[in-house]
């Protein structure tokens, strides 16, 4: 999976990157090698918005994209939220394809 970075406000080091590489590892096991993602930072110049740090992840996967958006106070934690939430959305994906398939399967089977 190509994972692409981009800092908006924020610079953007060989730290975040790794730190970036090492949270989606999860969903990287489970999306194709083809799959490609999209992690932008950025920081809330308003003062009156106290979870000022935000990560927004797109994954591009055939045929669907996926969005997280996150906030908090550190960035990392930010990270760290938006991995968890594209996890899940992964996750759901994936049964839904496979709910499909199954479906499918015996009518299919059947017809022929």
């Amino acid at each position: 999976m190509q994972i692409e970075v981009k800092g908006r406000n924020v610079p953007v080091n060989d730290e975040l990157r790794e730190l970036v590489e090492r949270k989606f590892r999860k969903v990287a096991a489970q999306v194709s090698d083809l799959a490609r993602m999209e992690v932008e930072l950025h920081e809330e110049r308003n003062p009156s918005i106290a979870d000022s740090q935000v990560a927004g992840v797109t994954l591009y996967l055939k045929g669907v994209t996926l969005h997280a958006e996150c906030a908090s106070r550190e960035i990392e934690h930010s990270i760290r939220l938006c991995s968890d939430e594209l996890a899940r959305q992964v996750k759901r994906h994936r049964e839904k394809r496979r709910r499909r398939r199954e479906a499918r399967g015996p009518q299919a089977q059947a017809a022929t």
